[in-house]
């Protein structure tokens, strides 16, 4: 007999934990298998028609707390989403967030930056786009790409037009501080940081960037730049897990998520969101003093009107 949903959303929480990491120091990658779910079937049937039903239970209860955290206006969410291409970032936006207020969330992919984004500081577009109180922001790629990218290209950090002095040998480990004092500063004025990385192996990336080459209605997914980048894979891994373990903190943690199966991996991100919004005790804000004469008042017009 399958468990009762809130059963499994507690076993689920449980679960979830694991792939937390908020102190990067032992952290490594290869702890993480990107094919692991939990101890549950793979590719089995049942078992995913019960992860789309656990789903929905989670959008609903995910609504229902961004309807608190909208109305209270104190917190903000910022959800960071990482990986390698065809991990899964667009289709995990759209189903863990396919049941709350588009009123209250906001998308914003950052793409190979502008000119105008190149002649600020590396954090600039970032901060810009950093949720306001109530919202929920995701950032599909963020300020990360800058500890990712270039470091693999340097052509990219040339084309920054940084002062040569300050190009050095610690670029990496000084951005990693930036980011840190940066993610700080947004945890201690009221935004919720949660970074997941989608950790896909490269078997399985093989296997999906075939599926956008050879079925028509996902051609328009594929990007020749795709197979290039995967030619640099161990060094996307070592880059990745070196901003991982210096960035990981108690107010920013990163999850590191198995991707390998869609159903797991979209389960365990609402999980993680819904847990972490649950720990601040959202409330509806109390009515004011007097209000509750206004509503009788309005009350009285609305039934008197012919």
């Amino acid at each position: 007999m399958p468990l009762p949903l809130e059963k499994t959303m507690a076993a689920a929480r449980r679960v979830s934990r694991i792939y937390r990491v908020d102190r990067g120091k032992n952290f490594r990658l290869k702890h993480i298998s990107p094919d692991d779910t939990g101890g549950l079937t793979k590719n089995h049937a049942e078992i995913q028609w019960r992860a789309k039903t656990f789903l929905d239970f989670a959008n609903a209860r995910l609504a229902a707390l961004q309807e608190k955290l909208y109305a209270q206006k104190r917190w903000s969410v910022l959800i960071v989403l990482q990986a390698m291409d065809a991990a899964g970032k667009d289709g995990t936006i759209k189903h863990v967030m396919s049941g709350i207020n588009p009123q209250g969330c906001e998308v914003t992919p950052f793409k190979v930056p502008s000119d105008t984004e190149r002649a600020h500081t590396f954090l600039w577009r970032c901060a810009l786009r950093v949720p306001e109180a109530g919202m929920i922001g995701i950032f599909n790629r963020s300020h990360y790409e800058e500890v990712l990218a270039p470091r693999i290209h340097p052509e990219f950090l040339k084309a920054q037009n940084l002062p040569p002095s300050l190009v050095t040998k610690k670029i990496w480990q000084e951005r990693y501080q930036d980011i840190n004092a940066f993610e700080k500063h947004l945890a201690r004025n009221g935004v919720l940081i949660l970074k997941f990385y989608l950790h896909l192996s490269k078997e399985e990336q093989k296997k999906r960037l075939l599926e956008r080459i050879n079925e028509k209605n996902k051609n328009w997914k594929f990007s020749e730049s795709d197979v290039k980048e995967r030619a640099l894979w161990d060094q996307y891994m070592a880059a990745y897990e070196d901003a991982i373990r210096a960035t990981a903190k108690p107010w920013a943690p990163w999850f590191v998520v198995p991707a390998d199966n869609k159903w797991y991996t979209r389960a365990i991100v609402a999980v993680s969101i819904i847990d972490a919004l649950e720990s601040l005790k959202l409330k509806r804000p109390k009515n004011p003093k007097g209000h509750k004469k206004t509503l009788l008042d309005a009350q009285k017009s609305l039934a008197g009107e012919t």
